[in-house]
């Protein structure tokens, strides 16, 4: 028996696979078999079944992008946030220690901001990956050739990273300073061109105040080296002076009494980490013997307790009668004669000259400009010319 459509007797168009093709879709086969009409099957292939597949496939790709990224940035935050929220190291014995309560305090606000800007940066970069390959994925559906399209991309990448250097450079340089902890926003800082404490903080520059009130704007590409002067704990350093004869262990006594009383006061002992240490003899002289004290505080706190524990020390060899250390000084006391009450006036004017540099006359004075007036006359005429009158 043979089939007529092999012998080409039959129209294939008027079959569903000439209609809708060798794969139909739902739409086209269902306008066949509800029409068996050619021209039905190939409208609705043509103007709905192929719009509606593309558009599904879209709406499929941006849903699961936004899936993908729903998720992803879940995640950064639960991390983010448990680095904001990290907990302080427990000691052997059960307890925390007290230096670690004081630095955790004072970092905690910083170390959240860090977390939480990090966190910002990832979220971002992560939006930009998911979105870029679902915009490439819709660009192959809607039928565009993405191969001169990568090509230009690459070029056009490649032509920025040539021109903006500098731009990438302080772009990458403050994503490093920021994953690396280098500084923060609070932070008292020397960036070499500046020292200051940092006001704000971007991916592209730093904004740094200095002393002065002067706001410096500082490219983070440009910073090679930075000294923080206020991260995890700083130190008190006290150089005081004392004379050169004192007893240096009777002197290294009175400055480690003076160290405990101040560090035994709770007001001041919240922002010292550890008990104050005398070093001893840093510099000397002919003079004098430089003594050093040093203690260790909280962050930004080393400069009030300078200066409280320079006062306590200098209150405690005072009541010690330990005289102050400087430069000689010469004191003259003049004997005071009978009948005379108070001090004595040295005269500082013209009074104060000699009795015959005032005894000088009129006539002496006269005496010698005439002198001056023939030394002058005798060297004019040395040098003039015979026969000149």
């Amino acid at each position: 028996m043979f089939h007529a459509t092999s012998l080409g007797l039959v129209d294939p168009s008027g079959t569903l696979t000439g209609s809708c093709g060798d794969n139909p879709g739902v739409a086209c086969r269902l306008a066949w078999d509800l029409s068996h009409s050619t021209s039905a099957a190939q409208l609705v292939n043509v103007y709905l079944a192929g719009p509606a597949s593309r558009v599904g496939r879209i709406l499929f790709i941006i849903i699961l992008a936004l899936l993908v990224r729903t998720a992803l940035c879940r995640l950064l935050n639960r991390m983010a946030e448990r680095a904001a929220t990290a907990t302080l190291p427990v000691a052997s014995n059960g307890r925390v220690h007290k230096a670690a309560v004081a630095v955790h305090a004072s970092g905690s606000e910083r170390r959240a901001q860090r977390a939480r800007a990090l966190g910002s940066i990832l979220r971002s970069a992560i939006s930009a990956i998911v979105f870029g390959v679902a915009a490439l994925t819709i660009l192959g559906i809607l039928g565009f050739d993405l191969a001169p399209l990568l090509a230009s991309t690459t070029v056009l990448g490649v032509a920025l990273g040539f021109g903006a250097q500098n731009l990438v450079r302080d772009y990458l340089a403050g994503i490093l300073m920021l994953v690396e902890d280098h500084y923060g926003v609070g932070d008292t800082i020397n960036a070499g061109v500046a020292t200051g404490t940092v006001e704000a903080m971007t991916l592209l520059t730093t904004q740094v105040r200095d002393v002065n009130g002067v706001v410096w704007h500082i490219r983070n590409g440009t910073i090679d080296s930075v000294g923080n002067e206020s991260q995890g704990w700083s130190r008190a350093v006290i150089d005081y002076p004392v004379p050169y004869g004192e007893d240096l262990a009777r002197i290294r006594h009175l400055m480690e009494q003076a160290a405990v009383s101040l560090y035994r006061e709770r007001g001041w002992r919240k922002v010292m980490l550890e008990k104050p240490e005398v070093w001893g003899a840093q510099e000397l002289s002919s003079k004098e013997v430089t003594m050093r004290i040093v203690a260790k505080t909280a962050p930004m706190r080393q400069l009030e307790v300078a200066r409280e524990l320079r006062a306590r020390v200098k209150a405690v060899l005072d009541a010690a009668g330990v005289p102050p250390a400087g430069p000689d000084t010469i004191v003259i006391t003049a004997p005071s004669g009978q009948g005379e009450a108070g001090p004595r006036t040295v005269p500082t004017g013209p009074e104060a000259l000699p009795a015959d540099t005032k005894a000088r006359t009129g006539a002496e004075d006269s005496t010698a400009e005439l002198g001056e007036d023939e030394e002058g006359a005798e060297s004019l005429g040395e040098g003039a010319t015979p026969g000149t009158p």
